[in-house]
């Protein structure tokens, strides 16, 4: 079984319509990764792709941050409720890095979810609230788009290769 793709491999992933998709909506992506006790863990983000990398920012005293720095390896998945369902999987490696203010990142992902009547008000109580934050950068590993079109999970493709 491969754990990593060539960059080439990802980039023609991320580049298949249904993923560009998933990527510009406004679906949360989840990050799984594992705990600072061993367990696992999956928690929403809001996020960029700016075409490499996935970036996010944490609050400081985050779970997140302390286990990531112990353990970058991370999964991620953005996917739809319709059917048939879309859904963008992906594996990769993150690195945490703490900077003053609020990042950029942070407000562009968040607010893509807000109206855009609450955007200035929610910003101003954010720059308010936090002095520093972690900013975390998730380069791919692996990557597969679902659409259930043209691609389906390697089970269903081994079982309709068996009967083809």
């Amino acid at each position: 079984m491969t754990t990593t793709m060539s960059a080439a491999k990802i980039a023609e992933v991320m580049a298949m319509p249904y993923a560009r998709q998933l990527l510009e909506s406004r679906i949360p992506a989840r990050i799984a990764y594992v705990g600072l006790d061993g367990a696992p863990r999956v928690v929403p983000v809001g996020y960029e792709w700016d075409g490499t990398h996935f970036v996010f920012a944490s609050v400081m005293g985050s779970a997140k941050n302390d286990a990531l720095r112990v353990n970058p390896q991370v999964a991620i998945t953005i996917d739809t409720e319709g059917y048939p369902p879309k859904v963008l999987l992906l594996r990769g490696t993150a690195r945490v890095e703490i900077v003053d203010g609020i990042p950029d990142v942070y407000v562009r992902a968040s607010t893509r979810r807000l109206p855009e009547d609450q955007r200035q008000a929610w910003e101003s109580g954010v720059r308010a609230l936090f002095d520093q934050m972690a900013v975390i950068t998730i380069v791919p590993t692996w990557a597969k788009l679902l659409d259930f079109e043209t691609t389906l999970p390697r089970a269903v493709e081994d079982i309709v290769r068996g009967r083809g």
